[in-house]
């Protein structure tokens, strides 16, 4: 079999690998572990990193999650997809993100922003020193999984093994290119707040999202967060401010809620879970909430305590 045939293997796996790729984006194999997904449009270009396990995630239609975060805008898109937990690591890899300096391509666009969650965060921070001057947005990244730096993170053991120390490596050092880089995190899990703080150049903000937990990006997506954090990253507006004003739907969001009261009923702060059942009735009219509500309120009543009134009853 020549090469040409090879490569045509390789791209009809990648094909029925990916369905959701939409008619006027490109896709290029980039070996047989990785592919990148380039749609052209708008002078913003959004760069994301995925699975190919969960790439359909935001949408039935399996399309990559640029596509979903971009379809208003109409941006163009990049999206690169590992076919399984390499963290990117990949001699291909490395060589398309050459290839794209070489020619200018982020040159074209008037603003650029990178984006990726988990292992996905880890390599948008770490290939966005291809396009400096670029905003980097990442969830739950970890900066490196080399045991001489992060040999705490117990989590990803088997994944040690791949050389964090080459190029593209170490994910803070390279996104020190970028204008701004927002490492948004679950600090109740300690690793992520560990991982968060080896972020620590001058140009990243850190910001807490706690009870977000593994499904950081699925949550966010849920409470619409998420989408509006890449719109204001592709306007020049992203801040701190920004993200705790969208984070404030939270508080209509049940997942958070329910890991919230779950927490304070552990905790046997019994009269604040009391309080967190009551707004989600209020706010949602959950009966799952509210037989938990009358519960606790026994309880509390018990030792003669009880709820101030509502003041927004």
């Amino acid at each position: 079999m020549d090469d040409q045939a090879g490569m045509e293997l390789v791209r009809a796996h990648w094909q029925d690998l990916l369905p959701g790729i939409d008619a006027g984006a490109v896709l290029e194999p980039l070996g047989t572990d990785h592919a990148a997904i380039l749609a052209r449009d708008e002078p913003v270009l959004l760069v994301t990193f995925e699975d190919a396990a969960t790439l359909g995630g935001a949408r039935a239609d399996g399309a990559p999650l640029a596509a979903t975060l971009t379809e208003a805008a109409g941006w163009s898109r990049l999206t690169l997809v590992a076919r399984e937990r390499t963290w990117f690591r990949d001699p291909d890899v490395y060589a398309y993100f050459d290839q794209l300096v070489d020619e200018g391509f982020f040159d074209e666009f008037d603003r650029v922003v990178f984006y990726g969650t988990g292992m996905c965060g880890y390599a948008a921070a770490a290939f966005s020193v291809a396009a400096p001057g670029a905003t980097v947005i990442v969830l739950n990244p970890q900066a490196t999984l080399t045991p001489e730096i992060a040999g705490w993170d117990d989590r990803f053991r088997t994944d040690r093994r791949r050389d964090f120390t080459t190029r593209y490596g170490y994910a803070p050092a390279m996104a020190e290119a970028a204008a701004q880089v927002f490492v948004i995190h679950d600090p109740t899990a300690p690793e992520n707040a560990m991982h968060a703080a080896l972020f620590s150049a001058a140009n990243v903000t850190r910001v807490r999202a706690p009870r977000t937990g593994h499904a950081i990006e699925t949550q966010l997506m849920d409470m619409g967060v998420l989408p509006e954090l890449i719109d204001a990253a592709g306007e020049g507006q992203l801040s701190a401010l920004v993200f705790h004003r969208l984070f404030r739907a939270r508080r209509r969001h049940m997942p958070y809620l329910r890991s919230l009261l779950a927490q304070l009923q552990t905790d046997g702060q019994i009269w604040r879970a009391a309080l967190v059942c009551r707004h989600a009735v209020r706010e949602r009219s959950s009966p799952r909430f509210r037989r938990r509500l009358e519960k606790l309120e026994q309880q509390l009543a018990a030792t003669g305590r009880s709820l101030p009134p509502d003041p927004q009853a």
